[in-house]
Order: C-alpha cells, then structure tokens, then sequence
C-alpha cells in the first residue's frame, strides 16, 4: 500500500486559515507598529508567520528578523563538530577583526585597494615558494573562491595551451582528453564537463591504495591528453597521490614520442601540510621542483587555516598561462588584468591569509600540521585497538607498512615521534567495521554509526569508496585544527559508546550468529572496557605524551 505524502508546508497553511482560527482572532488584529514586549517584539510574535519564499511588503524591525534568522541557522550542526569536511571553522579573534574590518573591500578593485593587491602579491610569492618555484621562474597566481576554481583555471590552461601547440603543427584541436583518478574530487570532473574536454577517470582500487594508478596512466595517454590531474591528498581516504613516480613515467612517455604532457597537481588539502611536515610528501617530489609540473592549486580555507571560501591557483613561470586568457581591464581607474573565473570576490580572506603566514611563520604551521596528524594517529590506533574497526588510511602506520596488521599493532608510539615516523598523508581517519565484526555481528549496520554520532552532534559521513571499490563502505573523520585533543578523547569515547549500544540492540534482538568459540563479542566489548581507561587519562598531557 502506498504511504500517502504530506506536504508539510500545505498543512500548516490549513491549519493557518481553519475557521476556528479566524474566529479566534476576530477582533484581534495586530497592527504593523505592534511593539510591546512580546516574543521577537514584532508582528511575527505569536500570531503570524514571516513568508519563506517571497519578499514583504513592508520590512521588519532588524531585532526581530535577527533572531528569528539566529532560531532557525540553530538547526544547522555545530562547526566545530563537522567533521565531515576539510574546511577550516577556526580562526583567532586578531584574523576575525581583520575581515570584519575589511569585509567590503573588492579583490578585483585594484586601483582603489592598492595595499590589499600588495598583500595579494605577497601571498602569491610566499605560497610559490613553499611550493618549490625555481630560480629563473617567474611563478604567477591569483586568490580564488575555492580549490574549485583554481583546478579550472590550472585545467583549462592546460588546454589552451594544448591547443595552441596543435594549431602550430597543423593537427585538429577536437578530442582533447584529461586523466584523474576515480577518488577525484567533483571540481575535476567538473572541469572536464564544463570546458569540453573527454575525462579519462582510471580506476583505483585497494592494490593502488585508492589513489591514481601510475600504470594505468601509462597505458591511457595519447597525443591528444591536455594533462593529468594529481592530487596530493584524496578526499576519501587523505592518500598522497604518487606525483614523482607519474612525472618520470611522462618523462619516458615523451623521450619515446616527443609528447609533452604536463601534471597539474589538486593540493586542495595537502599543499599546506605536505610543505610543513616531517613526512613531507613522503619523501619523494610533488611539487616545482618537478620540472613537469605546470599549475598548482590549494584552499586557503582548509589547512590554510582561513575561513571559506579562497583558494590558490600558481603557476610555476608566467608562459604557463596564455596570454587570452588575461584580460586587460580599464574601467576601475586604472589598468588591471584579470585571469580568474570570479571578479568580484572578498578581499579580506586575502589579508586573513596573510596575517595566518606573518603571525604563525614556519614553524607554527608546521607544529599545526604535526598535532592534527598526531591526533589523527591516535584516532585512527584507538579505533584499531576496539578490534571493531580498521582503517583504510594508513598515516597511522610506520613509513612503508601499508596494511592491517591486527589488534596487537596498535602501538602508541614514543614521545619523541613525528610524521616522518609514518606514511605520509592529510590527517584523515577513514574507517570500517572489520572483518571479525560483521560476521559476528552481520545485522549491525554501519550507516547507523554515522546517525547514532550525528544524534551527539558530530557530523562523520559514511559512504561507499570510489567506483571499483564501491561495495566498501567507510566511516571517514578529518582532523582538523579545531580537533583538541580533549575533544579527540570525547570522540573516541563516543565512538566505542555508540557502537556497544548497537552490539547491545544486535544481542537484545537475537541477530547475532551463535558461535562455538568463545563469544567475540564479549572479547570485544573487553577490549572498549580497557581502552575506555586509556583514553580517558594519558591523552591529558598531549599528543606526544602517550606511553611507547
């Protein structure tokens, strides 16, 4: 039988204008200067509701829009507790004033904003240089809306100047094609979609960690591949995509037929760790010092410790982007040149990005970067240690073991450690239930761990792995700034607290398979008890004081 639909807004129109209602208010209408001290202190009190969907007449007092604007955003979850998303939601109470100062300043008004374009300019040269730019290079950017943003201008530079070689030797210009990895994020496939452009997208699977395979690319270029996609840190898993290894397999691919094919690497998260950690990119090239290497682009707004939304796009020397697709603009006093998608855009994300590299220099993003992979380390161990999960990233693991090793290998770690220790990647935990686990407890449904966490607040999505992998299912967290470790403790509790309540609900209903062994579950549920105590006290003293 068919469950009938409600429309809820319909309902509550009926029930709006029932004529017991109007009988009510017969007599008692409310007048547009009704300012008595009533809820909201408006006509919107108690008696009407303010329209959704088309503008009023007459305004409201700005008190009462104010707070019922703050009633209803208190639907939305709590930042901090999102941590679903690589976006930043902190910043010092310094930055803060600095934007709102300058929230109305226009970075493509450059005549009129001469010291914001300085700051600009600034950016530009710092951000290059922690990327590698080399000597003789003029490297050239621009502050964007977003990482999407910057992987289209990088993209369809790319193209341009693709085209441009193609139509000084005679060939046609119609079937370009571009290369990414299945775990790419939306904005590249974007790119493709949006400037005609064929996306090759290679499957990735758990032999090639989830990320871009280097075969797979040697075997999917042709004299028509305007570039490839790399990303340094995939959204599903934080894995650093192989750059290096897929430069020097382009590198033979043109000495054999004289094809140049440039790398645009996607460092939307990780070209603001990789520059300040031990680990590097794992020791090996990602970056300008890779000659092949054209364009980068990274957020601003996730590890670059800014609010959203600006990105970066740089290129390595000026003759990577072709002059088309600079506009030279006269109209706003002076002569400026434009190469962005956006025009108008805020300039104050600029100066806050600039008061994060004056204010925490070198060291202090690095010692940022060290303490979010740190906990996220201790997440990820923590979740192995319950014996209920394993992790499909691997930053928690000594440099060059890149598997599962069992309950037992949930070591801590020493004091003294960093990420050099381990596998480099973005501080990600993405996770899922082992294999133990869902066959004792194959009516336990993972999905349900994200709604249980999300009735705490917490926002961590569940979701299938890219195509090829999609039949596996993770849990993922981003560590971020804002995850303190009093928080990082919480979490960890909450995590083992939701999960023994679904065990609890699985025995209570009898959906767990008999075993003749001794009872997993009661082996598991050991092991939360235990690690409840862990976590509750040694964490205290910070992340580099749990016992070895």
């Amino acid at each position: 039988m068919a469950v009938p639909q409600i429309d809820p807004e319909k309902l509550i129109q009926d029930i709006r204008e029932h004529p017991d209602r109007a009988r009510r208010r017969h007599g008692h209408t409310v007048s547009s200067t009704f300012h008595v001290s009533v809820p909201y202190g408006t006509r919107y009190a108690n008696r009407e509701e303010i329209p959704k969907f088309k503008i009023l007449p007459e305004g409201a007092p700005a008190d009462a829009v104010y707070q019922l604007l703050t009633d209803e955003l208190d639907l939305d979850g709590k930042p901090n507790l999102n941590l679903a998303s690589f976006v930043g939601t902190f910043m010092e109470d310094k930055a803060k004033s600095l934007m709102m100062e300058n929230l109305n300043k226009n970075l493509a008004d450059a005549d009129e904003y001469p010291a914001l374009m300085n700051i600009h300019a600034r950016c530009v040269s710092i951000i290059s240089h922690l990327w590698g730019v080399q000597d003789g290079e003029t490297a050239i950017g621009s502050a964007t809306t977003g990482s999407s943003e910057a992987i289209h201008l990088g993209g369809l530079a790319m193209k341009r100047r693709w085209q441009e070689k193609r139509q000084a030797e005679g060939k046609d210009t119609l079937k370009p094609n571009i290369l990414m990895g299945a775990n790419a994020q939306v904005a590249l496939e974007k790119f493709a979609r949006y400037f005609d452009v064929e996306a090759r997208i290679l499957p990735v699977t758990e032999k090639s960690e989830y990320r871009l395979d280097p075969e797979l690319v040697r075997k999917n270029i042709d004299e028509n591949t305007i570039g490839i996609f790399v990303i340094l840190g995939s959204t599903y898993t934080g894995h650093y995509e192989p750059v290096q290894e897929i430069s020097e397999i382009l590198d033979e691919y043109e000495k054999e037929t004289k094809i140049d094919i440039p790398i645009h690497v996607d460092a939307a998260s990780g070209g603001f760790i990789a520059p300040f950690t031990e680990a590097g990119a794992g020791g090996s090239k990602w970056d300008f010092n890779l000659p092949r290497v054209k364009s980068i682009n990274a957020s601003g707004h996730k590890y670059g410790l800014v609010y959203p939304g600006v990105g970066w796009i740089i290129w390595r020397d000026e003759k990577y982007l072709p002059r088309h697709l600079v506009f030279q603009l006269h109209y706003l006093g002076g002569t400026e040149e434009s190469y962005t998608l956006n025009f108008s855009r805020p300039g104050a994300h600029v100066i806050a990005q600039y008061y994060n590299f004056i204010h925490l220099g070198f060291n202090g993003y690095k010692a940022i970067m060290e303490n979010c992979l740190a906990n996220a380390r201790i997440l990820s161990k923590s979740l192995e240690a319950t014996g209920w999960y394993i992790c499909v990233s691997n930053i928690h693991r000594k440099k060059g073991e890149h598997n599962f090793k069992g309950v037992k290998a949930a070591v801590f770690g020493c004091d003294d450690e960093t990420s050099a220790d381990y596998n480099a990647g973005l501080p990600v935990v993405a996770f899922r239930f082992s294999d133990e686990f869902k066959k004792e407890f194959p009516n336990v449904k993972q999905v349900n761990v994200s709604h249980m966490l999300r009735a705490r607040q917490y926002i961590i999505p569940n979701y299938p792995l890219p195509p090829n992998e999609q039949n596996t299912e993770i849990l993922r967290v981003v560590v971020r700034e804002s995850l303190s470790i009093d928080l990082l403790d919480r979490l960890i509790c909450d995590i083992i607290s939701v999960t023994q309540d679904m065990i609890d609900s699985a025995v209570k209903d009898g959906l767990v398979h008999q075993l003749d062994q001794a009872s997993i579950e009661k082996e598991l549920s050991l092991k939360a008890s235990k690690l409840k105590d862990h976590v509750k006290h040694p964490m205290s003293s910070g992340v580099h004081r749990s016992v070895c």
